[in-house]
């Protein structure tokens, strides 16, 4: 798979990933990088993550809630959510990040 392939699957994956709750949605948006070993042997999943966004809207913490395959995407969910930027104020979100080809 080439690199732009991959790079149009993560859009695609962080496209249809929606913030759990309405009045947190990012400023900025970071893409997540699909693993390109799960790219290479075609497979697919998802992750869900809770975070908490800080009074000047840079997020805070992410934890993973849920994750299929485990241990397949969660590092580059997490390290995406962890560069969302938010309108000041704070909170705490839920999003689901779909990996698919």
């Amino acid at each position: 798979m080439s690199r732009t392939s991959v790079a149009a699957v993560a859009f695609l994956a962080l496209a249809l990933a929606m913030p759990a709750h309405a009045s947190l949605t990012p400023t900025k948006r970071v893409d997540p990088v699909f693993p390109p070993e799960a790219a290479r042997s075609g497979t697919e999943g998802f992750v869900e993550v809770e975070f908490t966004v800080g009074a000047d809207g840079k997020v805070e913490s992410v934890s993973v809630v849920n994750a299929k395959p485990s241990r397949t995407f969660e590092s580059a969910a997490v390290r995406a959510v962890k560069q969302w930027e938010f309108a000041p104020g704070g909170g705490r979100g839920k999003v689901r990040l779909d990996f698919t080809l």
